[in-house]
């Protein structure tokens, strides 16, 4: 009979809630990922998020805006030379008549393909290199590092005009040259992730739960170090672009009829006096492209760090 009359105690201090209050104090959070958290860090950067828009739009603009135009980057207008801007022509006509709005789209072409094209071959080398020397250790890392110090210790400059030299002004060679020596920066920085990442609880989890040695490194130790990786990917696309500007510049990059923004300065050098508005347009090309993919890189720097601001 006490239980019957706790029981009724109870229900007289107690009453039931309605459904509809149940969850009235509940506060639900959003679940976010790491790439999603770190994408809304980088859209509040403004000046990363500018860089971003202006190389979409300059890649585009590579893309389609030769295809679509009457004129091509060789087609010659002698009766209509050093032209002024103009709605025929955009950015004018240099010295042959040719339109200078497709020729700076066309090198646009050229020059991103040889900055995106030799940081990617930068990168699979760099974290093969990198990674293989930082997960081995001892001797062997050793070993790299020192043949990493001899590659470093020679002027890059020489290697690419040696290669342009015997291989010819092409697009081909004009990659194997830059990207013969500008995996260094990469293979150090992998190697200083998978040293520090080797030695973390995971790393070590993996390796007693019978992980391969390559899947420790591919699948726990680079996927971790993939933000450091990513930043440095995105500096050495300006890297290129201005190395293969400045070669072109100089007369020993890429050849004539073809037409990136290096070739487009050397071309224009000799008007500077006369019209100088010629050289403008692929110096203004170029160098508010390397300042954009700069922009997006310190972005990605501050984005991908999970200890800048925490997880929003």
């Amino acid at each position: 009979m006490s239980n019957i009359n706790d029981l009724k105690l109870t229900d007289d201090l107690f009453e039931k809630l309605d459904d509809s209050e149940k969850n009235a104090e509940f506060i639900a959070m959003e679940s976010k990922t790491f790439m999603r958290d770190s994408w809304n860090r980088f859209k509040k950067n403004k000046l990363a998020l500018f860089g971003l828009i202006f190389v979409t739009l300059m890649i585009l603009f590579a893309i389609f805006a030769p295809m679509f135009s009457k004129y091509s980057y060789e087609m010659q207008d002698l009766q209509n030379r050093n032209a002024l801007p103009s709605l025929e022509h955009l950015f004018g006509t240099d010295k042959l008549g040719r339109d200078i709005f497709v020729r700076v789209m066309y090198g646009a072409r050229i020059s991103l393909a040889i900055g995106f094209a030799s940081a990617a071959i930068n990168m699979v080398i760099g974290i093969i290199y990198g990674g293989i020397s930082g997960y081995v250790g001892g001797r062997v890392d050793m070993i790299m590092m020192r043949t990493v110090d001899v590659i470093y210790s020679v002027p890059g400059l020489l290697y690419v005009i040696l290669i342009l030299m015997v291989f010819g002004n092409n697009l081909t060679s004009m990659l194997i040259a830059i990207s013969i020596t500008s995996w260094v920066n990469m293979a150090r920085q992998v190697r200083t992730q998978v040293m520090s990442l080797k030695e973390t609880e995971f790393a070590m989890a993996a390796k007693v739960i019978g992980a391969s040695h390559s899947r420790i490194l591919l699948k726990h130790l680079i996927i971790n170090a993939i933000g450091p990786i990513i930043v440095t990917l995105t500096m050495m696309v300006p890297q290129a672009i201005f190395t293969e500007s400045f070669l072109s510049f100089l007369g020993i990059g890429i050849s004539q009829p073809q037409s990136s923004w290096g070739v487009l300065c050397s071309e224009a050098r000799g008007l500077i006096h006369t019209y100088p508005i010629q050289i403008i347009w692929p110096v203004a090309a170029m160098c508010l492209t390397i300042l954009s993919l700069n922009f997006i890189g310190d972005g990605l720097g501050e984005a991908l760090d999970p200890n800048n601001g925490g997880m929003n």
